[in-house]
């Protein structure tokens, strides 16, 4: 094995190689197939994404592209590249990141875990939602990845004092490859609690070889029972940070990348915000989170219209109790809620109020106050996150301002920057402004406008239909590619294709932002899922069966979503006057050209 993996090491090594240096050769004919500025920036593009996709560089590394290719090119100076790497909406994601690190920091966001899992139950269905409920809640302000990372332990933990061992693994001798599949595709660096899976497997080694006298009186229905609730359980988490990240601006790198982009292409647009995107994204997640929990219930979590009517067996009752006993041992074992813990939850509270309260849209928010225009996101998220750095992490005592002979020791801040440093995932920040950079070659080389006139065919759809089309197109795409690559190479597109439309670019865009989030059929497609992939018990059939229904729901559910409350919430059915901002930049556009379907909707 250990010959195999260092001559598919090789393998992969050469061929990354061969993308390297091969890649800017075959797509040089684009150069000469478009107009000169038009073609260079689609080469550039290209490049990236063959990048991206093959991960021939790392994800960051390419990100970095367009601050060489740009100025040599003559696509865009560098003093306007550059520039995109430090939007104001990079700052708002840096914010959302201290603030997770300071969660993480305090145990935070073990506490809040372990009280949702006590209060929702230990049968299998509910713990399945419990996990669902608090994974998506956690990934609304850490990043996916890290809240998978954190409450798979978790649930590693609560599955064998279910069942007193660990179940049988379907296919141990693929662990390698799928470590390393973690590897590959983490954007960032996995928290310690990975550790303990790896941890607490090896020490139970000895245990799985002999199987206590209960376990061996089970039935093989038994043990597909209990494998099944292993399955449910450890695929529930990746996807419920895929759904919860969507939730809110910070959540996940493409809806950040949205909002740089539309400022990007249309700079008087205010329609998008923390508050007015958690308006629309809130309700959509808690509906694909209890459809999804249902279809993962029933597939692994025992729901069935008999299972309703049966009596629990006696060693059911006992495996639950057992759960519950360590559920509530294990938050015992947290202790007393300290002062850093309160003061870490009172500013992520005023944090998450502020974002939502500035520019609401259905009221005047606190910003109005000040000088329009002035104060964004980034200034509110940075302005919080800032505390971190400088409140104490102990009590303070008023005793020891008066009290000149008490020892002047430093009081440790609820964050170093240190810590900061050590866990806040910088290269999504390199991720971003590539992205941002991207599109601004686009716009400004003419890119986008060529491309929006070859997009002809579409314009006799129903809008509605190319909602659905362009989530089912993105949806695909993003299986097989990083998700933030993927909405950087559509967006432009779809900016393009809505204004050829005639309809409110956000009626496109939106779907495409949030499409990209729901890759649930491969290991591969999100780091999420090969952490739980990693776990080894399950197979990429698992994933596939139970990811591609996830898929058409959400699919539909976003449909939804477009036609009914988001019309509402971001005035879709008009064309807005700051997408006319932009027409200029369209080449041949039709001075007649409407969508009357659009209207009905």
């Amino acid at each position: 094995m250990a010959a195999l993996a260092t001559v598919a090491k090789k393998v992969w090594s050469a061929r990354r190689l061969l993308v390297l240096l091969f890649a800017p050769l075959a797509l040089l004919p684009v150069v000469f197939a478009l107009p000169p500025k038009e073609g260079r920036c689609l080469f550039v593009i290209l490049l990236m994404a063959v990048y991206w996709c093959t991960e021939a560089l790392p994800l960051s590394v390419t990100a970095l592209l367009p601050i060489i290719l740009f100025p040599f090119l003559g696509i865009l100076p560098s003093n306007k590249v550059c520039a995109q790497y430090f939007l104001d909406t990079n700052f708002l994601f840096l914010s959302g990141l201290i603030m997770a690190s300071a969660i993480e920091e305090w145990n935070l966001h073990r506490r809040i875990a372990l009280k949702v899992l006590m209060l929702t139950g230990v049968q299998p269905a509910r713990l399945i939602l419990g996990m669902m409920v608090t994974t998506s809640f956690l990934s609304m302000w850490l990043s996916n990845t890290a809240s998978t990372a954190m409450m798979l332990p978790i649930a590693s933990a609560i599955l064998k004092s279910l069942f007193g061992q660990e179940v049988r693994k379907d296919l141990s001798w693929e662990s390698e490859e799928k470590a390393a599949a973690v590897r590959k595709n983490g954007l960032h660096s996995v928290p310690t609690e990975m550790q303990f899976i790896a941890g607490t497997e090896d020490k139970d080694c000895p245990e799985e070889a002999e199987a206590p006298t209960d376990l061996q009186a089970n039935s093989k229905k038994e043990e597909d029972y209990r494998r099944d609730i292993w399955k449910g359980f450890l695929i529930s988490i990746p996807y419920s940070a895929s759904i919860g990240g969507t939730a809110t601006l910070t959540g996940t790198a493409p809806n950040l990348i949205l909002l740089g982009q539309l400022k990007s292409f249309f700079p008087q647009c205010d329609v998008v915000n923390f508050g007015s995107w958690f308006i629309f994204a809130f309700p959509l997640m808690l509906m694909f989170l209890l459809v999804g929990w249902l279809w993962i219930s029933f597939l692994y979590g025992g729901i069935t219209l008999r299972g309703w009517r049966k009596k629990k067996s006696e060693i059911r009752s006992d495996e639950e109790n057992r759960a519950r006993a360590m559920i509530q041992e294990e938050f015992q074992n947290l202790g007393p809620i300290k002062f850093a813990e309160q003061a870490v939850f009172i500013l992520f509270c005023i944090f998450a109020i502020l974002l939502f309260s500035r520019d609401p849209k259905f009221i005047p928010g606190w910003a109005s106050l000040f000088t329009p225009g002035f104060i964004s996101d980034a200034v509110t998220g940075v302005s919080i996150v800032t505390i971190l750095f400088f409140f104490p992490s102990q009590k303070p005592s008023l005793k020891w301002w008066f009290d000149f002979k008490a020892p002047n020791t430093e009081t440790e801040p609820l964050l170093t920057w240190k810590k900061a440093q050590d866990t806040v995932p910088w290269n999504i920040i390199l991720l971003l402004g590539g992205g941002f950079a991207m599109a601004k070659g686009c716009e400004e080389s003419g890119l986008s406008a060529w491309i929006g006139g070859q997009l002809h065919p579409l314009e006799e759809l129903p809008p509605a239909l190319a909602v659905l089309l362009i989530t089912v197109v993105v949806a695909f795409f993003t299986e097989f590619a990083s998700n933030t690559a993927t909405i950087i190479i559509f967006l432009p597109v779809l900016a393009e294709l809505a204004i050829r439309l005639r309809v409110h670019p956000l009626y496109l865009m939106i779907p495409g932002t949030v499409g990209c989030s729901y890759a649930f059929m491969l290991p591969v497609s999100t780091p999420p899922n090969s952490i739980a992939f990693a776990s080894g018990h399950l197979l990429v059939k698992d994933m596939a069966r139970t990811g591609l229904l996830m898929n058409v729901m959400g699919v539909l559910l976003l449909s939804l979503a477009m036609n009914t409350w988001a019309q509402t919430i971001f005035q879709l059915g008009t064309f807005p006057d700051w997408a006319n901002i932009h027409l200029p930049n369209v080449t041949a556009l039709p001075s007649t050209l409407a969508n009357d379907t659009f209207q009905t909707l």
